[in-house]
Formats: C-alpha cells, sequence, structure tokens
C-alpha cells in the first residue's frame, strides 16, 4: 500500500493545470487588442481616469491661492466639477449619436465659431490676459471661442475632405486645397489676431492631420508644413514677449527671475518630485511660487506632488487614447468617420505633447492647457463631446455591434430597470 502512494501523487501532479508563464500573460494581453470594443473602452477609460485626476489636481493646485482669494480652498474645484458635471453629459449624448448628425453639425458650428472668434475682437466684449485676447467676457463667466472652433474644423474639414473623396477630387491639389485652406485660413487668422499662438499651433496640426489622413502628395503636404512653420515664425517676430519666451527656451539659465520665471520654478516642481511625489496636497510651488499652476501648469504639480509615478501614468493615459483614437481611424470603413477621428486624435494627443512639452523644458512656453486636466470648462467640454464623439466611431469597427449586443444592457438601462423605468420591448 505504501508503493502505491508515489504513484497516485504523481497522477495528481499530472492532472494539476499549468500555471501561465510570461509567455502566455504576454500573448494574452496582446489579444485583448484584437477584441471589437478594445477602443471603446480604451477612450472611455482613459478619458474618465484623465478627468478624474484632473478634478483632484485643480483642487490641489488652485486651493492655496483661491483661500487667499475668495476664503475658500474649494471655488475653483467647484467651478470645475460644475463644467464636468454638463460636460460627462453631453459627452454620453455624443456618443449615441449617428455619424449623420456630426456631418450636420459641422457647418452651424464652423459658423459659430467664426462669429465667437470675432467677437472676442471687439472691444470692451474681449477680455485679454497673458499677452492674448482669447475670451468674450459674459459676465461673470469668460467662454473661449476658439475651443469650439478646434471641433468645428475638425467636423468640417473631415466632412469636406470626404464629399472629395466621394467625388473622386483630391488626385489634383487645387480641389483638395479649396475650400479647406481658405475655411482653415479664416480660423488660424481669427485666433492669430488675438496672439494665441498656442491654439494656432492645434488648429494647423488639424489641419496637416486631415492632409496627412486623406494622403495627399507628399510635395503638397512638405509645402503646407513648410507655410505652417512660417506662420508660427511670423507669430513669433511680432510679439515681443514670444521672442522673449524663445530666447529663454533656448538659454534657459538666463533671466529666471523675468521672462524664464514660469518654466523654471515649473521644473523645479517636478525636480522637487522624485520618484513618489511630496503628497497629493503636499506641494510647494502652489504657495505663489509658480504662476497659472491650475492651468497651464497642472503638470508640474502632478510631478511634485505624484513624482515620476504620476508623471509617467498621466503620459501612458495619453498614450494609450492616442492608440484608441488611431485604431479606430484605420479599422473604420466611412471616409468621414476615419478623417474625423484622426482630427479628433491629433488635436488632443498634440495639445497634451504641447503643454507637457513646455512644462519639462524641450518646447517653448505656450500657454495651452493640459486636456481633461487642466482648469477651463470652454477647453473641457469641446473635448469631452469630441471623446464622445470616439466613442460613437468605435462603435462602428468591425464587429463591434455585435460585442456591444452580447454584452448585455448597460448600468443605465439596469438602473432604469430596478426602478421600473425601463423600456419596455
Amino acid at each position: 500500500m505504501n508503493a502505491a502512494v508515489p504513484s497516485s501523487a504523481g497522477d495528481d501532479r499530472r492532472d494539476r493545470p499549468r500555471r501561465a508563464g510570461p509567455r502566455e500573460h504576454l500573448v494574452a494581453a496582446v489579444g485583448l487588442l484584437d477584441r471589437p470594443l478594445t477602443s471603446y473602452y480604451l477612450v472611455l477609460g482613459c478619458s474618465i481616469m484623465l478627468l478624474a485626476l484632473g478634478l483632484t489636481m485643480v483642487l490641489s493646485a488652485s486651493l492655496v491661492q483661491q483661500i487667499q482669494a475668495t476664503g475658500s480652498a474649494y471655488t475653483l474645484f467647484q467651478k470645475q466639477a460644475m463644467w464636468t458635471a454638463i460636460g460627462l453629459p453631453l459627452m454620453w449624448l455624443a456618443s449615441r449619436l449617428p455619424v449623420r448628425a456630426f456631418r450636420a453639425f459641422a457647418y452651424p458650428l464652423l459658423l459659430l465659431s467664426i462669429v465667437g472668434l470675432g467677437l472676442v475682437l471687439v472691444p470692451g466684449l474681449g477680455h485679454s490676459a497673458g499677452g492674448a485676447t482669447r475670451w468674450i467676457s459674459l459676465g461673470p463667466v469668460l467662454v473661449q471661442p476658439s475651443e469650439p472652433a478646434k471641433l468645428a474644423l475638425v467636423l468640417w474639414g473631415a466632412d469636406l475632405l470626404a464629399r472629395k473623396e466621394r467625388l473622386g477630387q483630391l488626385t489634383e491639389w487645387r480641389p483638395l486645397l479649396v475650400p479647406l485652406l481658405p475655411g482653415a485660413g479664416v480660423l488660424v487668422l481669427m485666433v492669430m489676431l488675438g496672439s494665441d499662438l498656442g491654439t494656432t499651433l492645434v488648429l494647423l496640426t488639424i489641419f496637416l492631420a486631415l492632409l496627412w489622413v486623406v494622403g495627399a502628395p507628399g510635395r503638397l503636404f512638405v509645402g503646407m508644413a513648410g507655410l505652417v512653420g512660417l506662420l508660427v515664425a511670423i507669430l513669433i517676430i511680432v510679439e515681443p514677449y514670444r521672442l522673449q519666451r524663445l530666447s529663454g527656451y533656448l538659454d534657459p539659465s538666463q533671466n529666471r527671475l523675468t521672462t524664464n520665471y514660469q518654466g523654471y520654478q515649473g521644473q523645479l516642481a517636478i525636480a522637487s518630485g522624485g520618484w513618489l511625489g511630496t503628497g497629493l496636497g503636499e506641494g510647494r510651488a502652489k504657495w505663489d511660487f509658480l504662476p497659472h499652476a491650475e492651468t497651464d501648469f497642472i503638470f508640474a504639480i502632478i510631478g511634485e506632488e505624484l513624482g515620476l509615478v504620476g508623471t509617467l501614468v498621466v503620459l501612458s493615459l495619453f498614450g494609450l487614447l492616442a492608440y484608441a483614437g488611431l485604431r479606430i481611424a484605420r479599422r473604420v470603413r466611412d471616409p468621414f468617420t476615419r478623417l474625423a477621428a484622426a482630427g479628433a486624435t491629433a488635436w488632443v494627443v498634440v495639445q497634451a505633447i504641447v503643454n507637457i512639452g513646455a512644462v519639462i523644458g524641450v518646447l517653448p512656453i505656450t500657454g495651452i492647457p493640459l486636456p481633461l486636466v487642466s482648469y477651463g470648462g470652454s477647453a473641457l467640454i469641446p473635448t469631452l463631446i469630441a471623446l464622445g464623439m470616439l466613442l460613437a466611431f468605435a462603435k462602428r469597427e468591425p464587429g463591434a455591434r455585435q460585442a456591444l449586443a452580447a454584452r448585455g444592457p448597460g448600468p443605465v438601462s439596469r438602473a432604469l430597470s430596478w426602478l421600473g423605468l425601463a423600456r419596455r420591448q
């Protein structure tokens, strides 16, 4: 009987399932990227996490200044929470719209953006700050028309080029650029008149992204890129403060108490965070050392309080968002959907790159916010609508509708069912 024990134990070991090794885990992880709803969940997950991080960091970055100014640490946080409460339902609504609805909104939104940018230049209505005239003053509320103009250019440019592709008018440069170039030029010119270099760069990025995706000839694309560089050079030359910023960027060791003050303090904040940061709310840069800590330089507060780990999380989330947006653009079949997805992705990701690059000192300071994270409703709401549009497009990927149907009712439908309010079939 004793001799049978080893044999039984050996049989048990053979029957026991083998543990998956690193290779199997890697293969399983890569397999997740091939699922139909991968893009949908990546866009949704990254957006919600960046939004939650933004609310937390707006509170942390602004509390000292707001206590001094208003007596309450929650003033800007409450405003940002209000904008979030408005933007999230709009994001959900956009995710439910058909493609034809986005195409229908393109021209009205473009017209409204042009009118809004024109009102910015009207004395008494336009509000200036930081060397740029970007806002319309409506009592206690400041509205920035250049933010919805980004969404307008994405929708209008995608609709225009999709129509031209259907008619076979993209083989020659003149039909390709007219009226795309004049239309984009009007938006860019009006933003330039308000001395807003950062938004100008984003609009030009959207324009180039649309040309790239539609397959513009190489010489034409290089020519347009050269024109963009010329416009940026003109914007820098005509404004003395931009020249000072550029010279400060080229020689960061100079003028640390004047033109280089903001950039220097931002880099000090990131450097003092180390690997894990000083702790949430424990940073010192926001104690009147770092200007615009809750807007343009919120990434510096993230680096100081959450450390290198926190900054890498932010970079990873934007990287995943870029992957998801480009995956949608590659997998959908409709030309408008492909162009709009690429344009919206270029807008959000390039704006994040420019903001983060300025904070860490690898790019000149342009004064544009970090999408979903920085304080400001005018930037937050159009960005959330654009991300909702990406969610709607992700549902049009091959196999996505079948996967959604197989998933069953979502949390909203289940909640309505519990309340007895679900729609009867």
